[in-house]
């Protein structure tokens, strides 16, 4: 009786080998996992360093300051000032050809007794450089037999003039005005040898024309003076 007891108790299967009572998990050898883990991860990506940005950032700040100040220099030497050569000898001993001066732009209104930068393509295609003898309303008469030139009939104190004026070669031209509105009237500092407002190819001048007032010259260095 004993004995078929027993012999019918349910038996209990022995665990497979290495699962060390953890059920049918086989934990091996944990260093193929590890080698498993190593060989899927991926390199690391290289990032930009702390110097490398300041670099690039001080770059584009110096390229960004160039560009300004370019920018700003060719907007002042357009339309604040200009550097022009004296080229020819109708404003000697005052300018000697070859002067390079600043001349004055921006919001300039001309004046009588100004050294003034124009242009007349009546003329010639190149600026020219004349004394402002009258503007606007103003009457100038030229007295050749005496080398005078009056202003609303005050004769002109000219100490600036190379020398005593003659008749030009093309005759006295225009010698008896008086000055149109928005105009003025030229005229050359050594009078003997300039072409200017009495000269019927170039005339009043429209100050639409003026490009500036000449303020010094900067070179060469032994000419340089305020005019």
């Amino acid at each position: 009786m004993d004995e078929l007891w027993q012999d019918s108790q349910p038996t209990t299967p022995s665990e497979p080998e290495g699962t060390d009572g953890l059920g049918n998990l086989n934990l091996g050898d944990w260093s193929d996992l590890t080698d498993l883990t190593e060989t899927t991860t991926p390199p690391p990506t290289p990032t930009r360093t702390k110097k490398d940005t300041s670099l690039g950032y001080e770059l584009y700040l110096n390229v960004r300051t160039l560009v300004f100040v370019l920018a700003a220099l060719i907007l002042i030497f357009t339309f604040v000032v200009r550097i022009i050569v004296v080229s020819g000898s109708s404003m000697e001993n005052t300018l000697q050809n070859g002067d390079s001066m600043l001349v004055w732009c921006l919001g300039y209104e001309p004046k009588q007794g100004d050294i003034v930068v124009l242009t007349q393509r009546s003329y010639q295609e190149d600026s020219l450089v004349k004394r402002v003898i009258a503007t606007e309303g103003q009457r100038v008469d030229i007295d050749y037999d005496t080398g005078t030139v009056y202003v609303d009939g005050t004769p002109l104190e000219e100490d600036y003039i190379k020398e005593a004026m003659k008749v030009p070669n093309y005759g006295e031209g225009v010698n008896h005005v008086t000055v149109p509105e928005g105009c003025i009237f030229v005229m050359g500092d050594n009078r003997n040898d300039s072409a200017d407002s009495r000269y019927p190819s170039i005339g009043i001048i429209d100050t639409r024309s003026v490009i500036g007032r000449a303020v010094m010259v900067l070179f060469p260095f032994q000419d340089f003076t305020l005019l």
